[in-house]
């Protein structure tokens, strides 16, 4: 697949595509066929089925329970194995997929539900999921009674989340549950044993004795960001800043060391806030990974670490502005300092996912407080080497003295760059992949030409044509390689005459897109047709048969199946096959996205029994 996404990319950047601004566009997980009624808040008594997509099902229902002392109610799923929930936020794509439970009633207060241990799946991308799945149980255990002459009352529980296969995810769904409780007999309820995620608590609890040396480690956190291959490129500038301050005036010399300081701590600061909002107001916590779940942000960062290389490679050059190496009084030379500070900070996350994610982990599991100051233990940290530096001038005459060493060993850190930015790229879709790294090399020969095309002496006509054909070239490049592809978006079958003639046996429309990798029509329709996000969730909702026939070589089955069963001379060429018609409707160009979304609107969705 990932060959072929390259192959893919390639032919349409030579096809030239119209000069328009590129754009990012976030590939979200598609929900699947709707099987059962989405969002449905509708009141069933005990125990309904919850999902169901041909012979895979999961169904839950409730009753009272105990586990040791603690009363509750039990939610005991009942499923195949094959259908799964998520179970963590950590890996599900977004925090509505996760599997929740929770329980409402005017008669009993309620508290923290408690799941049970996930087990792990490999999705079909190659990322390991944590789910639940086949038969387990949840607990919601009592707090109290909130009338103790009135012992019996009405429970709610709402099941929320998104149910998967292996193959495919139906859409998110809300169902209500309601029983009764008579709480004079929670004596003779049914006794359960509930194996949680033990290991994870013990090993916090763990963490946090005591308080002190975690502080101590968040610190050392911090300083460790300062080595980060990430925030090399901004060093230079820094030290460069810095000496030349401690040779102007000492006094100024701390002060912008100090507002630098306030760069970092402000980002560290930005963090702590974040996360109180998030605890007081949603219930949760900051999980400092899931940025780097998010396929566009991980682009992002990979391009971001691409350019730095090519700084660091003397490829163009960042040019001090006259606040930081002018007069150092000025309050923009400060807000100068700050911004500096922040970028810094902000630089080092790719490269301390790991150190930042063990001091968020623990931070995270305590009260607001202790949580904050564990934050900014962080910033304080990677700030405190400056702040000594800019204090103490002296130190600065032991620092090297420049000389052809330093150039190496900055293109060196380039190399550095590079490799992390090509570590990053491979954790995303493989969908994706090709074009990220295609639109790299074209970054980097734009952000060539905008740094080694013109000089200080160039005419200003003809530098702005050289920059303005950089950006131009880049921004074609971005429309071209980085919005989601089709096979992205679309759960695209490799052709197989037996699996279409049993979904046309079984009255399932079927949708046959015959492509080639060197047609460049084709990847026209890629574009126009299949990358349209209506289009692809039409193929989800009316559980259409999505078939990919690849005619690239002459001895492929879909090209003898495209000239003899279908009798069509080339591609592109689109059929939908709709139950009860004889002859699949057929397209034979690149304009036909309004018409194929008009015919799948009208189909109807199967009824599954």
């Amino acid at each position: 697949m990932r060959e072929e996404t390259l192959s893919k990319s390639k032919s349409a950047i030579l096809a030239g595509a119209v000069w328009i601004v590129g754009i990012f566009i976030s590939a979200s997980l598609a929900p699947g066929q709707e099987t059962t009624e989405p969002n449905s808040k509708d009141v069933v008594t005990s125990g309904a089925e919850l999902a169901r997509y041909e012979q895979q099902f999961s169904s839950a229902r409730i009753e009272p329970a105990c586990i040791g002392q603690d009363t509750g109610i039990a939610v005991v799923f009942d499923g195949t194995d094959e259908l799964h929930y998520y179970a963590r936020t950590e890996t599900a794509p977004s925090p509505e997929n996760k599997l929740t439970v929770l329980a409402e009633s005017e008669d009993f207060d309620f508290g923290q539900t408690i799941y049970p241990k996930w087990s792990t799946f490999t999705d079909p991308s190659g990322k390991k999921v944590d789910v639940y799945a086949g038969k387990f149980t949840v607990f919601i255990p009592i707090q109290e009674i909130k009338d103790p002459v009135k012992t019996t009352g009405d429970v709610d529980v709402t099941i929320s989340g998104q149910v998967c296969t292996s193959t495919i995810c139906l859409l998110p769904f809300k169902k209500t549950l309601r029983t009764d409780i008579d709480w004079d007999t929670r004596n003779s309820w049914t006794q359960i044993n509930l194996e949680t995620p033990a290991p994870q608590d013990k090993l916090v609890q763990k963490i946090t004795k005591p308080a002190w040396f975690a502080l101590i480690l968040a610190f050392i956190a911090g300083l460790a960001l300062n080595i980060m291959p990430c925030v090399w490129p901004v060093l230079p500038l820094i030290v460069m800043r810095i000496v030349s301050q401690a040779r102007q005036n000492r006094g100024v010399s701390a002060a912008m060391g100090l507002a630098f300081c306030l760069g970092i701590l402000l980002f560290f600061a930005l963090l702590a806030g974040a996360n109180i909002v998030l605890k007081v107001f949603y219930g949760t916590v900051l999980q400092w990974g899931d940025q780097f779940r998010n396929p566009t942000f991980v682009a992002v960062m990979s391009l971001l670490l691409v350019l730095l290389a090519l700084f660091m490679f003397g490829t163009f050059s960042i040019t001090v502005p006259a606040v930081i190496s002018g007069k150092q009084t000025s309050g923009k030379g400060y807000l100068a300092s700050i911004g500096m500070g922040f970028l810094a900070a902000i630089l080092s996350t790719p490269c301390s996912f790991g150190i930042l994610a063990a001091a968020f982990a623990w931070a995270q599991s305590q009260p607001l407080a202790s949580a904050t100051t564990a934050i900014m233990a962080i910033g304080i940290g990677m700030a405190l080497p400056y702040a000594v530096l800019t204090s103490i001038p002296g130190l600065l005459n032991r620092l090297p003295k420049p000389g052809r060493w330093m150039e190496l060993f900055k293109q060196a850190i380039g190399f550095v760059l590079l490799i992390i930015a090509v570590k990053l790229i491979i954790a995303l879709p493989e969908a994706r992949t090709g074009g990220v790294l295609y639109f790299a090399v074209v970054l980097a020969f734009c952000v060539w030409m905008w740094g080694t095309w013109v000089s200080f002496g160039t005419k200003p006509a003809k530098k702005w044509l050289v920059r303005i054909s950089a950006i131009a070239l880049a921004l074609i490049a971005g429309w071209t390689f980085l919005p989601a592809s089709a096979d992205e978006l679309i759960d695209w079958q490799s052709y197989d005459d037996q699996s279409i003639q049993t979904a046309l046996k079984e009255n399932r429309p079927v949708l046959i897109k015959f492509t080639a990798d060197w047609c460049l029509s084709c990847q026209t329709v890629e574009r126009t047709v299949y990358a349209n996000k209506d289009i692809a969730e039409l193929i989800k909702q009316k559980n259409v048969l999505a078939i990919k026939a690849d005619t690239t070589e002459k001895d492929f089955e879909a090209t003898i199946a495209l000239q003899k069963t279908y009798n069509e001379p080339g591609v592109p060429v689109s059929m939908l096959f709709i139950p009860g018609n004889k002859e699949p409707l057929r397209w034979r160009g690149i304009l036909f996205a309004k018409d194929l979304k008009k015919q799948l609107e009208k189909l109807q969705v199967p009824k599954v029994n």
